[in-house]
Parts: C-alpha cells; structure tokens; sequence
C-alpha cells in the first residue's frame, strides 16, 4: 500500500496504521509527507489509490506530517507513528 502511495508525484514519504473504527475494528490511515511545494488533498491521495490496490486496503484516512519517526536503519517506527497520528 506504502509502494503505491509513494507513486503519487505529490508524495515523498508515507507509512500506513491502523487506527480504532467502530464498525471493522481496525481500518488503514495513510500518513504522509509531501514533496517541498507540492499540495495535494486527501481526497486526492485516496482516490489515486482506486484501482492500484484492492479497494477494502485503500485507507480510510489520510494525515500530513513533516517528517516520519524511523530507525537508525530508515525503518518506520509504527509505534511512534500510532501515539502521534492514530487518535481515531
């Protein structure tokens, strides 16, 4: 889901979570950092996704950041990213 995100020429980095829903349980929100100067809505970004993934794996979300949290090897730190993007 991350590979195809990053194909959007808006983006330069994005991980995925998974967030609390009230009727699935769990449902995907896309974090995501843009390219100096580029604009895009989450509208935009989600329906990029249409037809480049299965449709119930598009997120049901989208949130901005700056920057994301990683490893000293460039692995996404998840957890991090859940306590600082996955208030419902």
């Amino acid at each position: 889901m991350e590979n195809a995100l990053r194909e959007h020429p808006a983006v330069a980095d994005c991980g995925v979570i998974g967030v609390p829903d009230t009727r699935w349980g769990e449902v995907g929100r896309a974090v995501v950092v843009l390219r100096p100067g580029a604009l895009v809505s989450e509208a935009e970004l989600l329906g990029f996704l249409d037809g480049k993934i299965a449709r119930f794996k598009i997120p049901k979300s989208v949130r901005f950041a700056g920057s994301l949290p990683r490893t000293g090897t460039g692995k996404i730190l998840k957890k991090r990213l859940r306590e600082t993007h996955g208030d419902g």
